[in-house]
């Protein structure tokens, strides 16, 4: 049984199931879907826990003895399943798929695992748990989302905040779930309930953004310079390594080039993302930022994507002059503007 994170409450106050499977990459939202399990089990009785984390020297056998062992005090128990990889290999997906056939009426069991790829999603055990579990898939909350999802988590401590206010905290927190409800809870404490101002909110947030380098292809991606700019001070100033920068940038101009020049040739944009295996919300950015671009500019944009490379090698470049994090920035400005 699928069931919405936002649905989780509802259903717990209705039943308890004997499967629960918990899938997401936002592990603060994860982790308090899970903690609402954990809150209703011990409620309701299950008053011992066995933890289990799948590792290199995990052996499945755990699983089925933490099942089948008995209570020492006759309690019902929680049994916790930790896959962090998404990946039980071969064995694990085997002894998932005989762990649901044979659930004991005295155990509840929730197992965790990352956001799974479209490949693993059709794995044979996923299936399995879909079957018997209720399965809670958690999506990511994308930058765009964010302000909204601040806004209603300052609703349910009765506040509120404008929307200038909203922005500035989605870009202080860019990247970090647990950031933002840190700093949502820190408005609780400073400030009771009702209207935020915006210099209450800017006096009280502070600069505790994750500054991820795959994420500066979607500011790119976006169109977005404002946010491209202070991404890239951020991951200079965090000593993220340029090759590294320069890598995922010119990786995402190779990617729409070879989008750009399939059109041309009268390709449908729906194949050529399939082929190069695209999808989600990058999937949803790539068509507007297609047709801002046109073959000439991405062309240009890849040769000039050597001549940064150079420059990161310690070289003359002879399209660039200065710092080589300068150099990148009129790179992908380039790819960004609109």
């Amino acid at each position: 049984m699928q069931l919405r994170a936002d649905a989780l409450d509802a259903h717990l106050a209705r039943s308890l199931a004997p499967l629960y499977v918990i899938t997401s990459d936002e592990h603060l939202l994860a982790m308090e879907a899970a903690d609402k399990i954990r809150r209703t089990a011990r409620a309701q009785g299950y008053s011992e826990r066995d933890v289990l984390t799948v590792e290199r020297s995990f052996k499945w056998g755990e699983l089925l003895a933490a099942n089948q062992a008995l209570s020492l005090f006759g309690d019902k128990k929680l049994i916790e399943l930790r896959i962090p990889t998404g990946k039980p290999g071969k064995d694990g997906g085997a002894a998932l798929q005989a762990y649901v056939k044979d659930l004991s009426p005295d155990n509840l069991t929730m197992i965790t695992l990352p956001k799974l790829d479209w490949q693993t999603a059709k794995a044979a055990w996923v299936g399995a748990l879909q079957q018997a579990a209720v399965y809670i898939e958690i999506p990511t909350i994308e930058r765009a989302q964010l302000p909204g999802w601040i806004g209603t988590r300052l609703a349910a401590q009765q506040q509120s905040a404008d929307r200038q206010s909203l922005d500035f905290i989605a870009d202080r927190v860019e990247g970090n779930l647990l950031a933002a409800h840190q700093e949502i809870q820190k408005l609780a404490l400073l400030h009771g309930p009702g209207q935020l101002s915006f210099e209450q909110v800017h006096d009280a947030v502070l600069n505790v953004a994750r500054y991820d380098v795959f994420k500066l292809s979607e500011a790119m991606l976006a169109g977005d310079p404002a946010r491209l700019v202070r991404m890239l001070e951020g991951l200079k100033g965090e000593g993220e390594a340029l090759p590294l920068v320069l890598w995922a940038v010119s990786e995402e101009i190779r990617t729409l080039l070879k989008l750009k020049a399939g059109m041309a040739a009268g390709r449908p944009l729906g194949m050529l993302l399939k082929e190069a295996r695209i999808w989600g919300p990058r999937e949803r950015m790539m068509e507007p930022a297609l047709r801002r671009l046109s073959l000439p500019v991405l062309e240009r944009a890849l040769r000039d994507a050597a001549q940064v490379d150079k420059m990161v090698k310690g070289l003359r470049a002879r399209e660039f002059a200065g710092d080589a994090w300068d150099a990148m920035l009129q790179l992908a400005l380039k790819v960004a503007s609109r």
